[in-house]
């Protein structure tokens, strides 16, 4: 699958949430390949990488705990994404 659709999927999913709220990068992946778990993990790292390509541009950002990671490029474990900007309420 394209960065480009990966891309837009992140954006979409975003802008249908609360500005002041975050994702999880499996609602993008669902949003794109269905609710059949087994096809929208296999879209989990591309959609991964794309989302740090994404907060490097300052397009996105990604959370953990509810707090901007330091570094995009090298982070571990369970993340979220959220629009630009402060966020009120970083979980769901």
């Amino acid at each position: 699958m394209s960065s480009d659709r990966l891309r837009r999927a992140i954006v979409e999913t975003l802008l249908n949430r609360d500005p002041r709220k975050s994702i999880c990068p499996s609602e993008a992946a669902r949003n794109l390949a269905g609710p059949d778990e087994k096809q929208w993990r296999l879209l989990m790292k591309p959609i991964r990488q794309v989302a740090v390509d994404m907060a490097k541009a300052g397009e996105i950002r990604i959370l953990r705990k509810g707090k901007d990671v330091a570094d995009p490029g090298d982070f571990r474990g369970v993340y979220r994404l959220a629009l630009p900007g402060p966020s009120k309420t970083p979980e769901r």
